[in-house]
């Protein structure tokens, strides 16, 4: 079984592996419970960013005088890329570097 993203493969699980964990998890309903547990691990990676993000820029979004804050979670990540003092992290440490 291969895990692939953008076709890109990352990371194959081989017959054994497999085997192995068919030893809980019924072979009939093996891929949908993977693919079921690598959406949870990307949802909640995101959710966990999601909250940082929120946390960080709350404050800062009103210093920066915006009066109207979205409650969708995408609109408001949007608001926050578009601001003129936010960095990604990439740029963050490539600032602390020099």
């Amino acid at each position: 079984m291969k895990i692939s993203v953008n076709d890109v493969e990352l990371y194959t699980l081989s017959d054994t592996q497999k085997q192995v964990i068919e030893n809980e998890i019924p072979s009939e309903i093996l891929q949908q419970d993977l693919e079921r547990r690598l959406q949870w691990v990307l949802i909640h990676k995101y959710e966990r960013c999601f909250d940082r993000l929120k946390k960080e820029w709350d404050s800062k979004l009103e210093a920066n005088g915006e009066t109207t804050i979205p409650l969708d979670k995408d609109a408001y990540a949007t608001l926050v890329f578009d601001q003129p003092n936010y960095k990604n992290r990439s740029k963050r440490d490539a600032e602390e570097a020099e």
